[in-house]
């Protein structure tokens, strides 16, 4: 089957012009005008702009807190919906178990099958073994040359010292794995969130006030200091704030191999949310915490400057009806992320573009085609060019409304931008030439996602 969209405005990372595609047998075959006159099917895009489909490497479908599980991929469908056509998700290794093994055995009871869009995975270490730190090049034969470390949660399996993540760091480098941290000083978490407790500081505001910037700089530069070290290079998760991302300039400045990521959260939202009463508050309970407005100006000028190259959901469907209330006396049993996974092209577009603060390659750029880069899959994803997986948005600029819960599908019980303006929307989404999105509506399938084995030396080695 072919399929061909005409008189669309074409916008890449790097470009913007109008053309015609053609798609067949999944990929894109022709860029041009006038193409494919006997197409099976014609999808008109004119007064609209034509995307390739997002890479968010960084979701959640599979976190536990406190017993509370947040929804699987069977909610990866709300992927699709936003346009984004790849997902990648953090895998726990499983205590005893090796890396690799813990990524496969998750991925075939989890994943297979059950994707609604394309999908791969980052290995989070937990068990820092001699022989599990042996086993990172490992990764990068398997396809999944990404790990996390958790600087932060105390206490907690996931939990990585100094010694874990020098130790991985100088193992990575000889493989081509990049090494991602979530960067925010355990201890000092520790030791403010007992303190707010015993002072009776229990509501969800008091989550910001426990885990304030300096705690996030401070983590951020303990580990670029460990990677200058390991002469190796760093992925920083979900920068939140100027302190960090002056953090990650400086190091980027000397020409340290550093680069980190932000959240469509963490650019629009901002920790008055977490006052919101009637525990409201705790639907924005994630980590790092909101920050203050001024932080937010901040993060789009990292983006320009491309100290923060990528734009990712974290999303974490937990509900906040029955999971969130599990912190209705502690905020440190609220399960901690929010959904946000369907919403990401649109914020970035509504409250980015549209708002003078990137330009629409830029939002390109973050949303899909660096992304791809960082994860070893572009050109395949994340471009239009010939012979590119087809994977392709088609957006109406003319779109006026509002984020609401009653149009996502992450099977969650609210909306982390309910109410907030909408301008724009995703009407129309190829995966691999497969339409799961027609008329703005969703139209695919569980199943549709193929797995994707990723290329390891992602943008951060080829500085």
């Amino acid at each position: 089957m072919t399929t061909l969209i005409k008189n669309g405005t074409l916008v890449t990372a790097d470009a913007e012009y109008i053309a015609d595609i053609l798609v067949e047998d999944g990929k894109i075959q022709a860029i041009g005008q006038d193409l494919g006159a006997s197409a099976d099917q014609v999808i008109d895009a004119q007064g609209k702009y034509v995307l390739p489909g997002g890479v968010d490497q960084h979701v959640h479908f599979s976190f536990e807190f406190n017993g509370a599980k947040v929804r699987g991929f069977e909610s990866s469908k709300a992927a699709a919906a936003g346009g984004t056509t790849t997902v990648i998700e953090f895998v726990n290794q499983i205590r005893g178990k090796g890396l690799v093994d813990s990524v496969e055995d998750y991925r075939k009871a989890n994943a297979d099958g059950v994707a609604a869009v394309d999908y791969s995975f980052h290995a989070v270490m937990t068990d820092p073994r001699p022989e599990v730190i042996e086993e990172i090049p490992d990764l990068a034969k398997a396809g999944y040359p990404v790990m996390k470390l958790f600087m932060a949660y105390k206490g907690m399996f996931f939990h990585a010292d100094d010694d874990a993540i020098l130790k991985s760091l100088l193992k990575a480098k000889e493989a081509g794995v990049t090494v991602m941290v979530h960067a925010e000083n355990a201890d000092a978490i520790d030791v403010l969130q007992r303190q707010l407790i015993a002072e009776g500081k229990t509501e969800p505001y008091y989550h910001a006030v426990s885990r304030p910037p300096i705690v996030e700089a401070e983590a951020t530069r303990r580990a670029i200091y460990l990677a200058q070290l390991a002469d190796a290079p760093l992925y920083i998760a979900h920068v939140t704030c100027r302190e960090a991302v002056e953090e990650i300039a400086a190091a980027h400045s000397k020409g340290q191999p550093v680069l980190g990521e932000t959240c469509s959260h963490y650019l629009v939202l901002d920790e008055s949310n977490l006052a919101k009463p009637d525990f409201e508050g705790a639907k924005y309970v994630c980590s790092p915490a909101l920050r203050t407005p001024d932080h937010l100006e901040a993060l789009w000028q990292a983006i320009n400057q491309g100290w923060l190259n990528a734009v990712s959901s974290d999303h974490c469907g937990f509900d906040w009806k029955v999971q969130k209330h599990m912190g209705v006396d502690d905020f440190r049993n609220i399960p901690n992320g929010a959904p946000g996974l369907q919403n990401r092209l649109e914020v970035l577009w509504t409250y980015g573009v549209e708002k003078g603060k990137i330009s629409r390659q830029k939002l390109v750029d973050v949303f899909a085609a660096t992304p791809a880069k960082n994860n070893g899959l572009f050109p395949r994803k994340g471009s239009l060019t010939v012979g590119a997986d087809a994977d392709i948005v088609v957006f109406d600029p003319s779109w006026r409304g509002v984020f609401t819960v009653d149009d996502m599908l992450h099977d969650v019980d609210y909306c982390s931008y309910e109410g907030m303006e909408k301008i724009g929307r995703v009407e129309q989404v190829l995966l691999r030439g497969k339409q799961v999105v027609k008329d703005a509506v969703y139209v695919g399938e569980n199943g549709d996602g193929q797995l994707l084995q990723c290329e390891p030396y992602g943008l951060l080695y080829q500085q």
